[in-house]
């Protein structure tokens, strides 16, 4: 057995292999055995604290996903283990310190191309799981951050129409107190002097981030800005207001979770839910032209965003009448007894309801399959379940047998939704 080094840019791999010619040569994901994964902290700003996640397809490309949370070591360097296999599913990722804000970078600071792993040969292994070693050089840092904060993160964000930044305060588990900015987007024509008296429906969406521009060295986006802009002139929806408010960070999973899903976070949803209705919402509106009627107010989000939009829908029936859900995260998926009791006893549910999810939200791997099969089971039930109590028509669910876990599916399918929750109105 001899040890190959390899250099992929900043990435150096090392992996027991034959120093024969290789005869089996496979993905590390399609191996039984699984993999490792250790890592390098050259700068050695990852933390207890701060601890180093691995951000990736696989998981929802959220960066404080805690099924990813990588493990330090004694050596001072961090690892993961892949016990499983995903055949037919490429792992693309980065290194993060809990959010996006802290994503890996190039020695000079530039952002990189998702990683990926090199074929190993799966005989010369012998059942062996194989170690990629790897290397941070640096971690986007906070006085970076706070500079880019002050003079670009929004100023300078290429947007369609009009985006307003409103500080609000508080959260719930780690991000109690702290401060983030909502993205606030305005139809055409909302400052005209003519539309001075005029009071607009407005949604509400979690993973603000990702609404109306790419943050650098994160996901895509949605595009709400231009999808909105578009139909509102096209005469297909009627002028609206979004709201996006930014996950905290490495406190996403624990804000989104209204009760224990299996997620290795304190659940602090349902302390989310609170703050919002008593905080944020009362914010908005204070500030901005938006209904107070439950008609005209709606609120969505994608994946875990979903989950929390739905809990705080069921828990406010009086305030929300429109509901927008994409890739939700099935809320009782560690068969919890506590969220399937809450979601009997939920009497009163949104006016119109649009529900989003991809037949191939994981890939196709058996695991991701699998994963992916759940999450459109419980979307397609939770769907019956609301069309069975509601209003004919109050419900539509939209299944893209192709379309995966991310910005890209939930941009495509925006229209439709906005089309359905917002139609245009006769004036």
């Amino acid at each position: 057995m001899t040890r190959i080094r390899r250099c992929i840019s900043a990435l150096f791999v090392s992996v027991s292999v034959s120093a024969a010619l290789a005869q089996d040569m496979v993905q590390p994901e399609e191996l039984e055995q699984g993999f490792v994964i250790v890592v390098d902290d050259i700068a050695r700003v990852a933390t207890k604290e701060r601890p180093m996640y691995l951000a990736s397809n696989f998981g929802g490309w959220d960066p404080a996903n805690h099924d990813y949370l990588m493990t330090p070591r004694s050596d001072g360097r961090w690892q993961i283990v892949f016990e499983h296999p995903r055949p037919d599913a490429t792992l693309q990722f980065k290194f993060t310190l809990g959010s996006w804000d802290f994503v890996e970078t190039d020695p000079d600071g530039n952002d990189i191309d998702n990683r990926t792993l090199p074929k190993v040969d799966r005989a010369a292994l012998a059942g062996e799981r194989p170690v990629f070693e790897l290397r941070v050089p640096k971690f986007r840092n906070p006085s970076d951050i706070a500079n880019e904060r002050d003079s670009t993160e929004y100023r300078d964000w290429q947007v369609t129409g009009s985006l307003r930044r409103l500080q609000v305060s508080g959260g719930a588990g780690p991000a109690q107190g702290a401060m983030r900015d909502l993205l606030v987007w305005l139809p055409p024509e909302y400052d005209d002097a003519s539309n001075a008296d005029r009071r607009y429906p407005v949604l509400y969406l979690f993973d603000g981030q990702n609404l109306f521009a790419s943050r650098k060295g994160g996901p895509k986006e949605w595009g709400v800005d231009e999808t909105a802009t578009r139909l509102i002139a096209a005469g297909e929806v009627e002028p609206l207001i979004v709201v996006g408010i930014p996950h905290a960070g490495a406190g996403r999973m624990s804000e989104y979770q209204p009760f224990d899903m299996g997620l290795r976070a304190e659940p602090g949803g349902q302390a989310f839910a609170q703050w919002f209705m008593g905080e944020l919402k009362p914010r908005v509106e204070r500030a901005f032209r938006v209904s107070p009627h439950r008609e005209h107010t709606g609120i969505g989000g994608a994946s875990l965003g979903g989950t929390i939009a739905l809990y705080i829908a069921g828990e406010n029936p009086e305030a929300f009448g429109l509901l927008l859900l994409e890739s939700t995260a099935p809320l009782d998926r560690a068969d919890n007894a506590e969220a399937r009791d809450w979601l009997d006893d939920v009497r009163h549910w949104p006016i119109r309801t649009f529900v989003g999810v991809g037949g191939r939200e994981f890939g196709e791997g058996e695991q991701a399959a699998s994963r992916g099969k759940a999450f459109v089971e419980w979307s397609r039930g939770f769907s019956d379940h609301l069309s069975s109590t509601g209003e004919p028509g109050s419900v539509r669910f939209r299944l893209e047998p192709e379309a995966a876990h991310n910005e890209e599916a939930w941009a495509g399918r925006l229209p439709e939704a906005l089309r359905f929750l917002y139609p245009a109105r006769d004036e």
